[in-house]
């Protein structure tokens, strides 16, 4: 069951959304796509109009100068398309979401200029170090995009810590990372093995290098009561299950597709194990405590803006492999420290993450830009 919101009163806003990283609607299912969808419910949840602005992927992963110039010559003909269309009746204001140095906004700027409208960002980043070396020139768009912003949603604190220091405060404002499903107590206790959950999708880079560290943290307690969930699939999913392969008798992998099934399998477990590397926070943490999973996560980036160390999970310093498996032994073994990390979970998600309270600071704040 999903979290529900009564739209605010006042009149609705057009807004056109655009998400440079990926388009909500992309069929390869991701964090990114989903917290994009999250947003754009929120947005509809306060009772406005989103459009999708445009499908346009501004992402150029290589530092290619060939292959940014024929984005940029794309984004350009488009911004010329979106000017022309809105011209006589443009939309209240702009929002995007997920503006990087390899993906950056480079339509709604000069949308947002052309027409007059208000310019949103809601998870922009911003690194000085990006803007010499191949990416240079995207850099530079994504740091103008964010200096030009009327308002500029921060998601964690290394993302406030980086923007602080090119926007005026009263232009930055909190926004934490939430989720549409309605905070639960978890399951009762019952017998077996202690069933673990991994739900993220395999790809080479950093989500390897976090089930390379898992794999190592379990060949650790091998022989230990337990049994792993995988949910997940992906271009490294081979390589994976090679890192895995020492317990494979104590792990259950399921496809793509069992992401349906989330709610079911986020409350069937007991807990959710993840050395997040390089994560940015991980919407799937955060689903997991919502339905009084506990989670066991590397303290990487944003993590533990959403973990909340000692009372919904437990954090342990990141890349520290030994330190994960000590403390995956610990859970292992303490029933009572798992129980009352669950109950600790869902009200955390409850008091902090919840789609309510995200629709109701957005309402506001777009409701301000406009006057409205």
């Amino acid at each position: 069951m999903t979290a529900t919101a009564k739209a605010a009163s006042g009149r609705p806003l057009r807004i056109a959304f655009f998400a440079p990283l990926k388009p909500p609607d992309h069929p390869h299912p991701s964090g990114d796509r989903r917290v994009a969808r999250l947003l754009i419910a929120a947005l509809q949840a306060a009772g406005h109009r989103v459009e999708l602005a445009s499908r346009l992927r501004t992402r150029e992963a290589n530092g290619e100068p060939a292959a940014q110039s024929r984005i940029v010559a794309a984004a350009t003909a488009e911004t010329d398309r979106l000017v022309a269309e809105w011209r006589t009746d443009p939309p209240n204001l702009w929002f995007t979401y997920h503006l990087y140095y390899k993906a950056p906004d480079l339509l709604g700027p000069a949308v947002s200029r052309a027409l007059g409208i208000p310019y949103v960002a809601a998870e922009a980043s911003h690194a000085a170090k990006r803007l010499t070396g191949p990416h240079a020139d995207f850099a530079q768009a994504t740091l103008e995009a964010i200096r030009g912003a009327d308002r500029i949603f921060h998601v964690t604190s290394v993302d406030r810590q980086a923007l602080a220091g090119v926007v005026a405060p009263e232009r930055l404002n909190g926004l934490p990372p939430f989720t549409a499903y309605r905070p639960r107590p978890p399951r009762r206790p019952r017998g077996g093995p202690v069933r673990l959950l991994v739900v993220a999708m395999m790809r080479p880079g950093d989500k390897l290098a976090s089930y390379r560290q898992l794999g190592v943290a379990l060949r650790r307690l091998k022989g230990r009561d337990w049994h792993l969930t995988l949910i997940g699939d992906g271009p490294a999913a081979r390589q994976v299950m090679a890192e895995l392969g020492p317990v494979r008798s104590q792990v259950t992998r399921c496809g793509r597709g069992a992401t349906a099934t989330l709610p079911a399998l986020y409350h069937d477990h007991d807990l959710m194990v993840w050395p997040a590397v390089n994560e940015a926070y991980g919407m799937a943490l955060l689903e997991a405590q919502a339905f009084g999973q506990p989670v066991l996560a590397g303290a990487h980036g944003g993590v533990p803006d959403i973990v909340d160390d000692g009372r919904s999970g437990l954090l342990v310093a990141k890349d520290d492999v030994a330190a994960f498996a000590r403390a995956l032994g610990r859970l292992l073994h303490d029933a009572p420290l798992r129980r009352r990390l669950a109950d600790g979970a869902w009200r955390h998600v409850l008091r902090r993450h919840s789609f309510a309270a995200t629709v109701a600071v957005l309402d506001r704040e777009v409701r301000a830009l406009c006057g409205s």
